[in-house]
């Protein structure tokens, strides 16, 4: 883990954002972890600087899909901008990375 939270899970790397109606490549690196007082999954995190995202957030426009390369799709929302240029994104739900399933102990 890269510090981003404990016990959470996280992808770092390249991804596709959709936004606004148009796609961009982007950086990302988001991270997650189930919720349980809410009962859901919660991931958080951060894309880079791109002109879709920037017309999509100007607009007002701030739903998003984020796809990973190795097919994971998460719905979420531009928050803010960061320091960096780019967004804060947050979405719930199933996240756009790999999650390691957890089986039951069965006695």
């Amino acid at each position: 883990m890269s510090g981003m939270g404990d016990d959470e899970e996280e992808y770092h790397g390249p991804a596709t954002l959709v936004a606004g109606g148009a796609e961009a490549e982007v950086e990302v690196h988001v991270s997650g972890h189930f919720d349980p007082l809410e009962g859901g999954y919660r991931w958080v995190g951060r894309v880079s600087a791109d002109p879709v995202a920037d017309a999509a957030y100007t607009s007002g426009d701030t739903a998003i899909v984020l796809r990973t390369p190795e097919g994971h799709e998460g719905r979420g929302k531009l928050a803010e901008t960061n320091v960096w240029g780019g967004y804060r994104i947050v979405g719930s739900g199933t996240p756009p990375f790999a999650v390691p399933q957890v089986t039951p102990d069965e006695d």
